[in-house]
């Protein structure tokens, strides 16, 4: 791995390679504040919360206050105290059948992850081509099963640099677009243009119709979800618990600005009632467009936020999939055909298998009339896959403080007790509240609704890791995996 273990250098040469050995590369904690927001803050949730108008304040802040801090700063515990993320936390704290379902529901998430992520994707395109293609089914299905498989194709020949097409979305396709969304839609309102959402101090708070007029806030724990995923670089820090909570503070409020301020902005020009929750964006974008004369613009922010999202993709397309095959095979999780690697090291049959559902599902958006509704379906059921594993991971946290209270750990969260009970009590609250329609949902069957949403977050999330638990054999394990590359 060094320069010192070549045999024929010289003593000199030798010994400064070996003073070289124990740097460690720090990272300061406006660093580590940055690498958080570009990995969470995303532009594809503002139409969801611009329906609220000025109340989308209050349904970001809430969410953020007890499930995005208490979830940075436990996984920052566990991660700086424990190597190996989600898996080892959960099976050494609880049980390694645990850990499975932990890891799964890491990796089930992008399931429904993908289909929702390729209709914004789709919509956004429509803008691009023609706007009528946004509420088509069958464009978004096309769209969706076309640019998953190219993504599986990329990732399959084992392709680098996909890191750097994901950093550079963040600015071309989520930075750049919002703040020209923001200042143009403050420009908009400059000019004497009403606001299409009331603007007053009545408006703070989502009026009260029932739990279904507070579901939407459910998308905003996926917006926030992957922070145990950032946890692992707080051992980066050069002194952690000092450094970490203010990264964390840091990052929550350029989070916060990134999620509201468009999502303020889209309401100010885009009436709720004609607002689409997968096109809301591009809707805004064209209506403010069009007030300056400049709707030529439009097709290009398109295309800029496309870029982001494809990034966003493909850098998530064999990560989670790559951690559930090397614990498969330690532990004989998965039958031997999902954990055959092709010739580039790729967990190919995995991203085949996860294609063909993810095929399944982007079909239903050809079957089902409303394509927001299509799209706010499969991201409740994202939500709630990946909710499980937060369940899991706050009870874990605490058994594992009860557990080895002496084992060392670079950073130790305050109250962590407390920070789990509001975490896992958050968590469970929009498991839950998932399951109801929100008032936006226009089926008017809200027991399909429930099937269909029970059915996809409880079958996919403990129902298939439970049979591939119950049907696993000796002969799955493949401890050491030939043809892995090395990180």
């Amino acid at each position: 791995m060094s320069s010192a273990d070549v045999p024929v250098e010289p003593p000199v040469v030798a010994e400064a390679a070996k003073t070289k050995v124990p740097a460690r590369a720090w990272i300061s904690w406006v660093a580590l504040a940055m690498m958080t927001t570009s990995s969470v803050a995303s532009l594809r949730a503002a139409p969801t919360m611009a329906v609220y108008g000025l109340a989308c304040v209050f349904l970001y802040l809430l969410p953020a206050i007890v499930f995005l801090l208490p979830t940075s700063l436990v996984s920052a515990e566990l991660a700086s105290g424990w190597t190996g993320g989600i898996y080892k936390w959960v099976s050494e704290g609880l049980s390694k059948p645990l850990g499975f379902l932990a890891v799964w529901c890491q990796f089930a998430m992008t399931i429904f992850y993908y289909p929702s992520l390729l209709g914004f994707v789709a919509s956004t395109l429509a803008y691009v081509f023609n706007p009528d293609l946004a509420s088509s089914g069958v464009w978004t299905a096309l769209v969706i099963m076309v640019t998953y498989w190219s993504g599986v194709w990329v990732s399959s020949r084992g392709t680098k640099g996909v890191a750097g097409l994901a950093s550079g979305g963040l600015i071309i396709g989520t930075l750049i677009p919002g703040v020209v969304l923001v200042t143009l839609g403050i420009v908009f309102l400059g000019q004497g243009n009403p606001s299409a959402a009331p603007m007053t101090a009545d408006n703070i708070f989502p009026v009260w119709a029932g739990l279904s007029s507070l579901v939407l806030i459910v998308n905003n724990f996926l917006s926030y979800s992957g922070m145990e995923m950032n946890a692992v670089h707080v051992g980066s820090l050069r002194n952690p618990p000092k450094e970490f909570p203010k990264a964390i503070f840091l990052a929550m409020g350029m989070v916060l600005l990134i999620f509201i301020l468009p999502a303020l902005a889209i309401s100010w020009v885009v009436p709720a009632e004609e607002l689409s929750l997968t096109a809301g964006v591009m809707q805004a974008f064209d209506a403010v467009f069009a007030n300056f004369g400049t709707q030529w613009l439009t097709p290009i922010v398109g295309i800029m936020l496309v870029t982001a999202s494809l990034g966003g993709m493909l850098t998530w397309l064999a990560g989670p999939s790559k951690g559930l095959l090397l614990i498969s095979r330690q532990e004989g999780y998965l039958p031997p055909y999902l954990q055959k690697l092709n010739k580039n090291g790729v967990q190919q049959n995995i991203l085949v298998v996860q294609g063909l559902v993810t095929t399944v599902i982007a079909l239903l958006y050809a079957f089902i009339p409303d394509v927001s509704s299509t799209y706010w379906i499969f991201s409740v059921i994202t939500t709630q896959v990946y909710l499980i594993m937060y369940l899991l991971m706050f009870v874990a946290a605490i058994q594992l403080r009860r557990k080895f209270p002496d084992h060392p750990r670079g950073y130790r969260a305050p109250m962590l007790v407390g920070m789990c009970g509001v975490g896992f009590a958050a968590s469970l609250a929009a498991l839950l509240v998932g399951f109801i329609p929100p008032s936006q949902f226009e089926s008017g069957n809200s027991f399909v609704y429930f099937l269909i949403v029970g059915g996809g977050a409880l079958g996919l999330g403990l129902l298939v890791p439970w049979l591939f638990l119950r049907l696993r054999k000796p002969s799955w394990r493949q401890p050491e995996p030939e043809g892995v590359p090395e990180s």
